[in-house]
């Protein structure tokens, strides 16, 4: 095989290389690109109230810094022998969290309610395992809505 021959494989080679190179590098962005269209949640903490109230906190991953997350509180009511969300509030700031104390064993520090009408609801959430808890939030849910306590 002569010289010419050879150096132009091998020319090939390299091109068809950088090729699949791109090919799996745009592949791979889509990908990232996709996941990042909805953030990850873990729901952290919920209680039923009788047949009135359900109260879930969920917690948001960021979708700017992996690190951070934000805090939903939901309340649903009965509704047709189904629960619908009723009202939903962040509690604290948005990404004002951290996304693996708040994920992780030990995470709630305080979640309580009662079936009364308003139902208070108190919650206190780990910060990180050196700062501890954060202080208690607290907060009303009359007629299906979320109210500062």
């Amino acid at each position: 095989m002569s010289l010419a021959r050879t150096r132009n494989r091998r020319g090939m080679a390299a091109t068809l290389t950088l090729l699949m190179a791109a090919a799996l590098g745009a592949a791979g962005a889509g990908a990232s690109n996709a996941g990042a269209a909805a953030p990850q949640t873990r729901q952290i903490a919920s209680s039923v109230l009788g047949t009135d109230y359900k109260i879930t906190l969920t917690a948001l991953r960021s979708t700017q810094d992996e690190y951070a997350a934000s805090l939903r509180l939901q309340v649903y009511t009965q509704t047709g022998g189904a629960w619908k969300e009723s009202d939903r509030v962040t509690v604290g700031d948005v990404d004002g969290w951290f996304w693996y104390p708040l994920t992780g064993s030990g995470a709630v520090c305080q979640f309580s309610t009662a079936s009364t009408e308003p139902a208070p609801l108190t919650v206190s959430l780990l910060l990180t395992p050196s700062l501890g808890c954060s202080e208690p939030t607290h907060f009303v849910i009359k007629q299906g809505r979320v109210y500062a306590g």
